[in-house]
């Protein structure tokens, strides 16, 4: 059905499949939580690609299921690619805030790659099998955590060094990426909670 929509010739029925799309999967796996489907939904983008996810949720509103979804699996991938750089912010973030976002995002200190990827993972789990509101605030409380830790990083980088001369600007993106990530995932958090994130 939805590669009808591929290219979106009507932008309100592409928003209608890929909202339809999302109950339809949530409300699947939650009613019936079969560990290999869970599994297999969780793996999805290691043998597909974060294309085809993008392709159904990632132009949803940011507050909607649909586009919680995509936050999910789009931090998750972030992680994968990434994970000896994340887990090193997620690190130094540990260190610098206090808050009890570290709490929260349930990752172990101190962590190294394979335990954020583990962590997003039990995230994602958590969304299909658990609480969907607390699956949103890990993953949101580990974004921030991460992205304290890349803002920590940026001061520390020195700019005046020529092997890396754009590693403090690079840094403060990413910080400003996860915090948006963190936002909008709090905010489909509460929704979830009133029984308003459609």
């Amino acid at each position: 059905m939805f590669e009808e929509f591929v290219g979106g010739e009507d932008p309100a029925q592409a928003s209608r499949v890929a909202h339809d799309t999302a109950a339809a999967l949530l409300a699947r796996v939650r009613r019936d939580p079969d560990p290999e489907i869970v599994a297999r939904l969780i793996a999805y983008t290691d043998s597909h690609g974060i294309d085809a996810i993008a392709e159904l949720w990632s132009r949803s509103a940011p507050k909607s299921l649909p586009g919680a979804l995509w936050r999910f699996y789009l931090l998750r991938t972030l992680i994968r690619q990434d994970s000896a750089g994340l887990s090193l912010a997620y690190q130094r973030g540990t260190e610098v805030t206090h808050t009890i976002d570290p709490v929260v995002a349930g990752a172990p200190t101190p962590v190294g790659p394979g335990e954020v990827i583990e962590l997003a993972d039990r995230i994602l789990h958590g969304a299909f099998t658990g609480d969907f509101a607390v699956a949103l605030d890990r993953a949101a409380a580990f974004s921030r955590v991460a992205a304290a830790g890349f803002a920590s990083l940026a001061d520390d980088a020195d700019a005046s060094d020529a092997t890396h001369p754009d590693r403090p600007a690079e840094f403060t993106r990413r910080a400003l990426r996860l915090t948006e990530l963190a936002e909008e995932l709090s905010a489909c958090a509460r929704l979830w909670r009133r029984d308003a994130l459609d």
